[in-house]
């Protein structure tokens, strides 16, 4: 199996779920008492929010392209962006390694593509609703469109992420407000939803949404140890 290389800390949240996912599909796969090989670089998400809000996303990316190449260079084969708001940051990674980055949207679009999806609610940071490194992947890539909750609810979605979430607390309240969210998509024409940020999977699953339910934590988890295990 080679070695995963995962860039964490936004929030350490949803990379303890990127952990625990590796190595459940690893097992699942191998049997046993196999797990994924991984290694995992940390940030101190204080600082990145802090450029997030200030609109400095060239500073973002130099930091995101150092800790890519710290992962290289300690041996990992492939390099996970364990967030999805700094994919807007990408490009600078790519540059950064000589080994593969697999894309966050990638693993996404493909299983709504395979779903017969083409229409698919969107919920994230306001960066990932609103701006168009994400929803342009999905659409450029895997021909699926990508539908953002209107400003109030695209508000709430957000604050919920960075004051609740990231800091592990989750509410049956903040979950209602969810689920209205996503009726409201489904009620657009939405046949699907995407949970577009990697910590809203620690408050909606399959049962708490009135439409399926496409987890980009756990996608990308999926793809990556495939890749691992591919050859």
């Amino acid at each position: 199996m080679k070695t995963i290389g995962v860039i964490g800390g936004m929030s350490w949240e949803s990379s303890a779920e990127y952990y625990r996912l590796l190595n459940r599909y690893a097992k699942t796969r191998l049997g046993g008492h196999h797990n994924a090989r991984s290694l995992m670089l940390t940030v101190d998400f204080a600082d990145i929010e802090e450029h997030q809000r200030a609109g400095t996303w060239d500073a973002l990316g130099v930091q995101m392209a150092e800790a890519a190449t710290q992962l290289e260079r300690g041996g990992a084969e492939i390099v996970l962006l364990a967030t999805n708001t700094m994919h807007r940051v990408c490009a600078s990674i790519e540059a950064a390694i000589s080994i593969p980055f697999l894309h966050i949207a990638d693993p996404t679009g493909a299983a709504l593509k395979a779903a017969g999806v083409t229409r698919a609610g969107l919920l994230g940071t306001r960066y990932t609703m609103e701006q168009d490194f994400y929803v342009g992947r999905l659409r450029g890539h895997h021909g699926i469109e990508a539908v953002a909750p209107g400003e109030r609810d695209r508000a709430d979605v957000h604050r919920i992420i960075y004051e609740e979430l990231c800091h592990g607390v989750v509410t049956a309240q903040s979950r209602n407000v969810y689920q209205r969210v996503i009726e409201d998509l489904k009620a657009r024409g939405a046949q699907a939803v995407i949970l577009g940020c990697t910590e809203i999977t620690l408050l909606i699953g399959p049962d708490d949404s009135a439409l399926p339910v496409f987890d980009t934590t756990a996608l990308h988890a999926q793809a990556a140890v495939d890749w691992a295990l591919a050859g």
